[in-house]
């Protein structure tokens, strides 16, 4: 029997126009505090609204425009060490993440590759500045999650994070409204990462029926969600308010119960090429789809089974083909048609270093080869 943790948020805000709260939180305790946000966010309606007020409780700011690196963490603790004792993060998961280790950091004496999984030799002590998070995207769920997200693609080429309870941000906002306007590639692609959190942690050899319950909730929110995420009108609304909310549960089940063969993948992936990793993740579930319909691990099946039930008003003979379908025919825009290249030493890279983590099978070199092969022909 597994046994499951569930480590959330101290507060979290959540509705349609929550990101009012920030105000009040910060000037109720007003310490030197340094926002982490994406340039988007300076040039938009949102930060238009409050930023006579905000910038006022504010000793500056730092942009993150792509997952942070093992050097630029260092550098912007270096720039604030002693002078913040407060992050608050506006932004999608690689803002989240780079604030997050910055935070964490901020707290401990050596260089963030000395602490870094996979490579460094370090024990994280825990400390960390108190964090706000609140997301722009609905994918990553970094918001509620204690792991921060660091990548190098220059020196060592590895993507790996900084983990501890700790880091989980004490406050999370969630505010739909801070998805309207993005673009339809960027709004498909955070919410089918956010989908694939979801599937992995149900699907995990170390789920149980709490991580599992949390998943279903979950990919039903995603399932309102999916096909109306760009929509200016209330359907548009209610839709991003779901996505969300699946977002923020797939953060909180991967989190109990672990990712699989797709992260297994894509983590290697993300450490040599520049795309989007929710797009990865997308391009990877889609062949990952039609092993586990050919599957034949009783659990698997089972599992898969319930699902459908759980999602679909009239379940199919082959759960994992239907899923597939109608992930595809709902889509606001087909992510997976767009060629990206990977070369054969790209993936020679990849696959030595992939894993099935904690897929409820051991999927085989061949088979990771051929999920890859799919999803970048």
């Amino acid at each position: 029997m597994n046994i499951s943790q569930m480590i959330s948020n101290r507060q979290t805000f959540f509705g349609s126009g929550s990101l009012r709260e920030l105000l009040p939180l910060l000037a109720a305790s007003p310490v030197p505090t340094l926002l982490f946000c994406g340039r988007s966010f300076l040039h938009s309606t949102a930060y238009t609204h409050i930023r006579q007020p905000l910038d006022a409780l504010l000793i500056g700011h730092e942009i993150v425009s792509h997952e942070a690196s093992p050097d630029e963490i260092d550098r912007w603790v270096a720039r604030w060490r002693g002078k913040a004792s407060r992050v608050v993060a506006i932004g999608g998961g690689s803002v989240l993440d780079a604030a997050k280790a910055f935070a964490a950091l901020c707290e401990h004496p050596l260089t963030t590759l000395r602490y870094l999984e996979k490579v460094g030799d370090s024990p994280l002590s825990g400390k960390t500045l108190p964090l706000i998070a609140i997301p722009t995207t609905a994918g990553t769920g970094s918001e509620v999650t204690q792991n921060a997200v660091v990548t190098d693609k220059s020196d060592i080429k590895v993507k790996a994070s900084l983990r501890h309870a700790n880091f989980v941000p004490a406050v999370a906002i969630l505010d739909p409204e801070l998805l309207k306007g993005a673009p339809d590639q960027v709004l498909a692609s955070c919410a089918i990462d956010a989908f694939t959190h979801l599937f992995e942690a149900y699907l995990s050899a170390k789920g149980n029926a709490f991580s599992r319950q949390t998943a279903i909730s979950g990919m039903q929110a995603f399932i309102n969600g999916w096909p109306a995420l760009n929509r200016d009108d209330r359907r548009g609304d209610e839709a991003r308010e779901q996505m969300m909310m699946a977002s923020w549960l797939g953060g909180l089940s991967l989190s109990m119960a672990g990712l699989g063969v797709i992260h297994g993948i894509a983590g290697e992936l993300g450490a040599i090429k520049n795309y989007h990793h929710g797009e990865v993740c997308g391009r990877l579930l889609f062949p990952f789809l039609t092993l586990l319909n050919d599957s034949d691990h009783p659990q698997q099946q089972s599992l898969m089974a319930e699902l459908a039930g759980k999602l679909f008003a009239e379940t199919h003979a082959s759960p994992a083909l239907q899923l597939s379908e109608w992930l595809k025919t709902q889509a606001i825009t087909e992510f997976w048609q767009q060629p990206q290249p990977l070369t054969d030493a790209e993936r020679q890279w990849i696959l030595a270093r992939s894993n099935s983590k904690n897929s409820l099978i051991e999927y085989s070199h061949e088979q990771q080869r051929w999920m890859l092969e799919q999803a970048y022909p």
